[in-house]
């Protein structure tokens, strides 16, 4: 373990212009909680004495506390604990400004039993008892849109076409496109740069206004998901310094792709090597337990990847958003991709997870569909070649509801991250799902009134 404040010293001494840090929780919602402390306070808070409510960790998207736990508990402190390696400058702030992000203890000093962070810590203990450890990188989509909305209200395009927009085209690889927004995409990867993020490559995607990072991959599950988390603040912070407005949201336009999160993950052995290559072109038996795993676990776990109302809006056909448990070999129209590659970079790509999702939590949820499938020795169904869409009935939860009552009712879901976790996510999304009971829309009183 670094020496933690011998780091921050360094730190300090190599950014001596630095005035304020931001210290920062994921909500299981995926909002950023914390607070900003001055350069003179931070060695108090990488000491580990920066107390901040336990409930930090449960808002709803609003930022509304989830009542029903909150009073449950009494809405007591925790202790915040830094993680040094994700301290960092943040080079889109005003004023020059760091960041760091953070785990929560109880006041007893044990880990917090719901913070995301905590969750995925277990999970790669677990693992490791069966000398194995996750090797796992994310690809991120994102809309980048004018700052303004239209006077509906609603988004409008940085990128459009002779037509007004009615090809609902992106220009899929468009290098033309790419550099009609280079001064953001160049600084987006700058910023990247400073805060030590591995970019691999920076893609247009096929949606109007829409595009995605990939990063490198790497041995440590709980950094790859910090990574994430950190491009995603790094991609709104810069889109926001340049006078847009950059989008995460699933399915921001009705009538084009939304936003996906897809996550390669493979298994380093003991030895180091691939656990997942046998030398051969179809895997390891261990890749196809992972597999089986996590389409056992997809019912269950479909909150976890599609927590909000919107999410649902992007599971459409002939989206590349999958409807049902299906894997394959080089097939984008399944569940669980395994891409095609050099035996020894054998690895699966889950694609269900949208871009609006937890990245703490969606790679939380792979590690247990993984955990799952090699301690039942499970086997997964046939590999899918072709459009997987018209072979196999959608069967993958479709609305919220659905995906809320199979993830609260659970024992899966109950055994792989602890009962405390299952009730309070519950309770959130249960309080957003009310919240959007209460509401009429547009559309209704278009019909009904």
């Amino acid at each position: 373990m670094p020496d933690i404040q011998a780091t921050l010293q360094t730190f300090l001494d190599e950014n001596p212009d630095i005035e304020i840090f931001e210290v920062m929780l994921k909500d299981l919602c995926g909002g950023l909680r914390g607070k900003w402390v001055t350069r003179d306070k931070i060695h108090k808070v990488m000491a580990g004495q920066l107390k901040m409510p336990l409930s930090t960790l449960a808002f709803d998207i609003w930022g509304r506390d989830g009542e029903e736990w909150v009073f449950a508990t009494g809405d007591g402190d925790g202790y915040c604990r830094p993680d040094i390696r994700t301290l960092v400058p943040t080079p889109w702030a005003e004023r020059p400004s760091g960041q760091v992000l953070m785990s929560m203890a109880q006041i007893d000093g044990m880990p917090c039993r719901y913070d995301p962070r905590m969750i995925i810590t277990g999970l790669v203990e677990r693992l490791a008892e069966h000398g194995l450890t996750p090797v796992m990188a994310t690809e991120m989509e994102f809309h980048l849109l004018q700052a303004e909305m239209d006077p509906s209200g609603l988004p409008q395009h940085t990128q459009s076409d002779r037509l007004g927009g009615t090809l609902a085209a992106g220009q899929t690889y468009g290098m033309d496109a790419m550099a009609e927004q280079a001064p953001v995409l160049h600084a987006i990867r700058d910023a990247c740069v400073a805060q030590g993020l591995p970019v691999d490559t920076l893609i247009k995607e096929s949606a109007p206004s829409q595009y995605e990072i990939n990063l490198y991959h790497t041995a440590d599950a709980l950094l790859a998901a910090d990574q994430a988390v950190m491009l995603q603040r790094a991609i709104k912070g810069v889109a926001r310094q340049h006078g847009y407005r950059a989008t995460f949201m699933a399915k921001p336009f009705a009538d084009i792709p939304g936003n996906g999160m897809h996550v390669h993950c493979s298994l380093q052995g003991a030895d180091g090597g691939n656990a997942f290559d046998d030398g051969t072109d179809q895997g390891s038996p261990l890749l196809r337990q992972a597999i089986a795993g996590c389409l056992d676990m997809l019912q269950e776990s479909m909150l976890l990847f599609a927590p909000n109302l919107n999410s649902y809006r992007r599971f459409q056909r002939g989206t590349h958003a999958p409807l049902a448990p299906t894997w394959g070999y080089e097939n984008r129209t399944v569940a669980i991709r395994v891409p095609a590659d050099a035996p020894s970079a054998r690895r699966i790509e889950h694609r269900v997870a949208g871009a609006d999702a937890n990245p703490y939590l969606v790679i939380a949820g792979i590690l247990a569909g993984i955990l799952h499938g090699i301690e039942g020795e499970l086997e997964p169904p046939t590999p899918l070649e072709g459009n997987a869409y018209d072979q196999v009935p959608p069967s993958l939860p479709r609305y919220w509801p659905d995906a809320l009552a199979y993830f609260q009712g659970s024992e899966v879901v109950r055994a792989r991250f602890g009962e405390d976790f299952q009730k309070v996510f519950s309770i959130l999304k249960q309080q957003e799902l009310d919240e959007h009971d209460r509401q009429v829309t547009v559309l209704e009183y278009e019909g009904c009134l």
